[in-house]
């Protein structure tokens, strides 16, 4: 499905605007990007997904969106990532129709397994590691998370959470199918490099599983 997902955050990106990284982490690599804009006005979020939406077009990437169904609807993005407490995943896809991508944030295999059953196309685990990225991230959950909703569900398993250059291959070996970062690649002053490099780790390791 898609190894590396770099999740936009306007705190961390040094000045940088959402489509500014979008295309950074896009040529550096990654497969996917994620917008996450928290807080800001309904207009400015669709001007910056329209416009990584051309990006992924451009590179020939994924492109989804955080939380705003609606958002994504009229972007025409890939699909839409959801939380425990947004809205259901039947309601989503009565939305977004068939073809879009649907994922879930999930703590541990039952949630998973619920995700799953009733259509999600992959499932986000974490935090596997502590982070201050997320203000509503529970602890660390370590990599047995990883391997446990691995065993539960059938479809790719995303891990997210204080990954870096430093664990992320721990991560891999671990079961993810993929991971998805925000600071480890946002905040770094070349961030096409660090794309670059996070998903170059991750091909060195992969063929070891």
């Amino acid at each position: 499905m898609f190894e590396l997902c770099i999740i936009t955050d306007r705190a961390l990106s040094n000045g940088l605007s959402e489509a500014e990284v979008a295309k950074l982490a896009y040529s550096g690599g990654a497969d996917i990007v994620q917008l996450r804009m928290k807080g800001f006005d309904g207009k400015e979020i669709l001007e910056q997904a329209r416009m990584i939406k051309a990006l992924s077009e451009e590179y020939a990437k994924f492109f989804i969106v955080n939380d705003r169904v609606d958002i994504a609807v009229l972007s025409d993005a890939d699909g839409v990532h959801l939380g425990q407490s947004d809205i259901q995943i039947e309601d989503a896809r009565e939305l977004l129709g068939d073809d879009k991508l649907i994922g879930i944030s999930v703590h541990n295999a039952r949630e998973a397994e619920d995700a799953e059953s009733r259509g999600a196309d992959y499932v986000s685990v974490g935090s596997i590691f502590r982070t201050s990225t997320k203000q509503d991230a529970q602890h660390g959950r370590g990599l047995d998370a990883v391997f446990t909703v691995k065993e539960a569900v059938g479809i790719p398993v995303m891990a997210i959470g204080g990954i870096n250059r430093g664990n992320i291959q721990d991560v891999i070996c671990a079961g993810a199918d993929g991971v998805a970062v925000a600071s480890a690649v946002v905040s770094q002053k070349d961030v096409s490099a660090a794309a670059h490099e996070l998903r170059d780790m991750i091909l060195k390791v992969r063929p070891n599983i």
